[in-house]
């Protein structure tokens, strides 16, 4: 008689495919494993957190450029300082999260082999990890802020808001409700630091708009986990709306739509801003809409991603405005 089937599998050798690990999201491969953890904890090879937390810069920044005519040489500055503020607001975020997180995350599928909830790095190391970050941040704005409003709305954004945030998950199933603000208090910095003043209608409408879109793609977002947060004891909006989780989708969508149309009418923007920014973004949520399993978790990734792609939109019609109304572009019909 032949050899059973685990014997015969065991003196067939591997072939090097087999051994070889699955290759390193850029750039992680770039840096010696004992660096790689810390790249890790700050998701440097998951960029869509730091384009989400950038798009209410840009979106504030443009909008504000497009009230008061912001020279197009300082815009392109500002632009890339707000990019900055946005990498270093996820970056200290994601940490703190995981430092708080890191016993749930072990129970989590998805999330089991991050750096702290696999041992990688200790929670000494990572907290001091994150007073760096802390530091840099308060540096940073410290050196390119000068309006003093705008200075305490972006240490309010760096300091508390995502401090508290990974505290939510455990005491309501409304965490998604606090990260919405904490995400966009940007165009609230943005806003003030190119006009010099608050106005309250148009942050007002924006905010509550950015407020909504947040509470779309995080819901999303927690539907890739939502049998592990169960088990785990840790709350969001997906497990608490269940199978009403799409009409709470279209709610949140209309919101963002319709508020972001409302501080457009109200800072008097143009036509580029509505009929390619609030246009376009209706269409990609459509879209979102229609293709998005929220069964399957590669799908969820995959629609949360998008939305990073999803304020190219806005930005383009709200940018196109604004140089259409510094005479950069001239449009004749």
């Amino acid at each position: 008689m032949g050899r059973n089937t685990n014997e015969t599998t065991r003196l067939i050798p591997k072939t090097d495919s087999q051994n070889a690990a699955p290759p390193l999201k850029f750039p992680l491969g770039l840096v010696s494993e004992g660096v790689r953890p810390y790249l890790e904890l700050i998701r440097l090879e998951k960029p869509t957190g730091t384009i989400l937390m950038f798009w209410p810069f840009a979106w504030g920044l443009t909008m504000a450029a497009y009230t008061n005519q912001h020279p197009l040489q300082q815009y392109g500055k500002d632009i890339i300082k707000s990019f900055i503020a946005a990498f270093l607001l996820r970056s200290s975020a994601c940490t703190i999260n995981d430092i708080f997180d890191r016993k749930m995350d072990a129970g989590v599928e998805r999330c089991r082999t991050r750096p702290l909830a696999s041992g990688r790095v200790s929670v000494f190391a990572a907290v001091t990890y994150l007073f760096i970050q802390y530091a840099l941040g308060v540096i940073f704005f410290l050196w390119t802020v000068d309006n003093q409003l705008a200075l305490q709305v972006a240490l309010f954004q760096l300091l508390p808001l995502f401090g508290i945030y990974p505290l939510m998950k455990r005491v309501t199933y409304w965490p998604q409700a606090w990260l919405g603000f904490a995400m966009n208090f940007g165009f609230i910095t943005a806003w003030v630091s190119t006009t010099g003043s608050l106005d309250f209608r148009v942050l007002g409408a924006a905010m509550t708009g950015c407020w909504c879109w947040t509470m779309l793609y995080d819901t999303i977002y927690a539907c890739q986990d939502m049998k592990d947060d169960v088990k785990m004891g840790v709350r969001s909006t997906a497990i608490l709306w269940g199978s009403w989780i799409r009409p709470l989708l279209v709610l949140c969508g209309l919101g963002f739509i319709s508020m972001l149309a409302f501080a457009g009418y109200i800072n008097q923007q143009g036509p580029a801003y509505f009929v390619i920014g609030i246009g376009g973004t209706f269409l990609h949520l459509l879209w979102q809409y229609n293709t998005v399993d929220l069964g399957v978790p590669k799908s969820c990734w995959d629609n949360f991603n998008s939305n990073g792609h999803l304020g190219w939109i806005l930005w383009g019609g709200a940018f196109l405005d604004y140089l259409i109304k510094t005479g950069v572009v001239v449009i004749n019909l």
